[in-house]
């Protein structure tokens, strides 16, 4: 009787007790959700004012995956042209200042192909890599491995050059079968073109004969049933020698192993070279090849990859000192090729794996490269990186709670050892057999009383606890938006934005003095970095310069020091620019590089107008001046500072220094105002057409804010001064028109 009078009463005390778990359990679960909805909103807000939809190499694809230029978790590559007076001499081919009048390009920019330009012609990419160089005349051909968008699977496609190699007409898919081809190897044979693919998912290497070249093929030969990759064949005393590697033999080191077979003829029987595998270690040491083998001086060198990083990190040069059927001895010689430093914003900012290099009847070189700004499985690596900061603010969540006591316990009550409630018989009966089962619940308890710890040592309701709170919830955040950033957020890269197929570079001009160079040094930083910038010319007025060592720039820096402090010296002829477009922007501006690569596109379009990021609106009768404000009030502007701007430095500083605008130079001069005011005067008179274009910025942030060395600090004088010159160059060229050109006029949407 009184056992069960006891059992009864103990049951009774459990179910309040399992109840009062539950309850606590439900209403920390509430808190916790309720406070990772917050942190999600926040994030939303985040992605909505922040991030930009992306898209590799800034090609719009409306989220439709056929058409082509969507992120793939093997890269984004792409293929640019190299030229030199010797292999080892390459440099690419803006540095030639190859001008393009048809799509703007002034000069050629590499990359050449690009995704876009093979998705553009019908052909959908998602990357294109792996180029080889085959020369007919003037003619030239690039033949590469392009991933079709549907199939996720590599065809060998083609494009052909007629003007030495700097710009380039696809022609279509020479080659596509129903497994993943690429490295194309393309060679002369007895009057014949062979195709030799890669085909390793076949399992074999198949040589292919053109019948219509260059885009019909024609299956010649299973050379082996071995499923080689990434191989060539060459010609070397009266023997026909084949470099490929087999990662699927027992104990081969991928990306280590290289092998060598040899013969009488491309089409005859191969046999495995004595001292095979050749190569079989470490595959940062260049086994792999990275493309066709050159003749220098009489020698051979072999191209190989250094896939020690990441796949396809570099390439490496050796020397073939010994090829015979018994010997092969060769000795890695130095390939000194300018490493791009502006990180993922340059193409081949993070890799480049494959060259091929041929000479030209002239003597000089020329190359084809692939190259690639972010590493091999940069996908995968983002969305873990994602998934870790959001799985941090759950902790934090918990955290949080715990501290403000909605989180009373982190493990449920029943899992504890030390929990009274009920529990079967069979339940019980197999814990006390089994210790391990025991000593977690005995872990379970250490863990619930983490909660009365921490509300021990941290107190919400005094201020240094408060100050915790703050400083944990602001973490939370930060991971939170560090978590959406890297599943929406792109690559992280600013790229470029191709215009007819074609990229370029612009200078980049800026005026200051020695009271603004910690303005100058974050400048240069940041600006160098941004993709189409080819360098940075620096109009000294007044002071001592800086030293070059002094600026960290990723492009060349050129100091042009001047003998009077003159904003006319912005707009000055510099024979030494080497560009059309030259970006005026002010030492104490700083927006994001997309930004400025948006801005350079739609003045490639526009070459004959000011392109920049500041509008206004001038009144005809009023010729009062204004912030940026009243344009919006009035729906339009007819007016672009100049202090971000994109212009056309053959046109703009040509009429800025033409004796019809002395007059206003002087005016410039007497004010120390209005420079910009005046170029957008002269540009008016010369054109009855639109002479502005307006690209709204992401952000802006003005750094004489914070040092107060800007001229128009004062704004109801600065306006006012402005005024005046508004009233005065009208006397001089005529007022400016009624015309306004309204917000959002352009199908880009970047005049909103």
């Amino acid at each position: 009787m009184g056992s069960v009078g006891g059992g009864g009463a103990n049951g009774g005390s459990g179910g309040g007790s399992g109840a009062r778990g539950g309850r606590i359990l439900a209403s920390g679960l509430v808190f916790c959700v309720v406070c990772f909805v917050l942190y999600g909103l926040i994030a939303v807000l985040y992605a909505w004012v922040v991030l930009r939809p992306f898209s590799s190499t800034s090609y719009a694809r409306a989220g439709l995956p056929w058409l082509g230029c969507q992120e793939d978790n093997e890269g984004s590559w792409a293929i640019g042209v190299y030229y030199g007076d010797s292999p080892f001499s390459l440099k690419p081919i803006e540095i030639e200042n190859v001008w393009s009048n048809e799509s703007a390009a002034w000069p050629i920019a590499n990359p050449v192909i690009t995704c876009a330009s093979a998705s553009d012609s019908g052909f959908p990419s998602n990357f294109v890599a792996d180029p080889t160089l085959y020369i007919q005349g003037d003619t030239f051909y690039v033949f590469f491995e392009t991933k079709n968008s549907f199939t996720m699977q590599g065809d060998i496609g083609v494009a052909k050059s007629t003007d030495k190699g700097a710009t380039w007409q696809q022609l279509g898919i020479a080659l596509d079968e129903e497994w993943h081809l690429s490295y194309p190897y393309v060679f002369d044979h007895l009057g014949q073109i062979y195709m030799m693919p890669e085909s390793s998912g076949k399992g074999e290497l198949r040589l292919y004969r053109a019948i219509d070249f260059p885009l019909h093929w024609k299956l010649e030969k299973v050379i082996m049933k071995k499923p080689f990759v990434d191989s060539f064949i060459i010609n070397h005393d009266g023997e026909y020698w084949l470099f490929g590697s087999d990662h699927s033999s027992f104990g081969s080191q991928k990306n280590g192993q290289l092998e060598i077979w040899y013969s009488s003829s491309p089409l005859g029987t191969w046999k495995p070279h004595k001292k095979n595998p050749i190569h079989n270690a470490d595959k940062s040491l260049g086994a792999r090849n990275g493309g066709r083998p050159f003749i220098y001086n009489g020698n051979i060198y072999r191209v190989g990859q250094d896939c020690g990083e990441t796949y396809g990190r570099r390439v490496r040069i050796f020397k073939v000192e010994v090829l015979t059927k018994h010997e092969y001895k060769e000795v890695e010689v130095p390939f000194i090729l300018e490493e791009p430093s502006k990180g993922r914003n340059a193409w081949n900012g993070a890799r480049y794996h494959h060259l091929d290099v041929q000479q030209l009847s002239s003597g000089q070189w020329i190359g084809v490269m692939d190259g690639d700004r972010v590493p091999s499985g940069d996908i995968v690596h983002r969305n873990i990186l994602g998934c870790a900061s959001v799985a941090a603010v759950a902790g934090i969540v918990v955290l949080f709670g715990v501290l403000l006591g909605a989180v009373n316990c982190l493990i449920p009550l029943n899992w504890c050892a030390n929990y009274s409630g009920k529990r079967s018989d069979t339940l019980l009966v197999w814990e006390r057999a089994d210790l391990f089962s025991l000593k977690l619940r005995r872990f379970c308890s250490r863990l619930n009383r983490i909660p009365s710890f921490l509300r021990g040592r941290i107190k919400p309701n005094t201020y240094a606890g408060r100050f915790v709170l703050a400083l944990i919830f602001a973490f939370g955040v930060a991971l939170m938006c560090t978590g959406v950033n890297k599943f929406y957020g792109g690559n992280g890269a600013d790229e470029p934005y191709p215009w007819r197929g074609h990229f370029s570079q612009f200078t980049l001009l800026t005026m200051t003095y020695d009271a603004r160079l910690w303005n100058l040094k974050m400048y240069v930083k940041h600006y160098s970095r941004c993709a189409s910038v080819k360098e940075i010319v620096v109009v000294w007025n007044k002071g001592t310069p800086p030293k070059l060592s002094d600026l960290d720039s990723a492009v060349p820096v050129r100091i042009r020091e001047e003998d009077k402090n003159s904003l006319n010296n912005r707009f000055k002829v510099d024979p030494h620019i080497k560009t059309r477009a030259v970006l005026e922007l002010d030492d104490d501006i700083m927006m994001s590089c997309d930004d400025i690569e948006r801005g350079f596109k739609v003045w490639r379009q526009h070459p004959d107008r000011i392109v920049g990021f500041y509008p206004r609106y001038v009144d005809a009768k009023a010729l009062k001046y204004s912030a940026e404000k009243y344009a919006r009030n009035h729906r339009g502007y007819n007016m672009i500072l100049t202090g971000a701007a994109f212009i056309d430095s053959q046109i703009a500083f040509m009429r800025y220094w033409s004796e019809e605008a002395k007059a206003g130079r002087d005016l410039v001069d007497g004010y120390f105002n209005c420079e910009d005011v005046l170029l957008n005067f002269l540009y008016a008179n010369a054109s009855s057409s639109k002479t502005v274009e307006y690209v709204k910025p992401a952000w802006t942030i003005d750094t004489s804010k914070f040092s107060g060395t800007a001229i128009s600090r004062d704004t109801g004088a600065h306006f006012q001064t402005r005024s005046d010159c508004l009233v005065k160059f009208t006397a001089m060229y005529g007022g400016p028109s009624d015309r306004k050109w309204e917000f959002d006029g352009r199908r880009d949407g970047w005049d909103v």
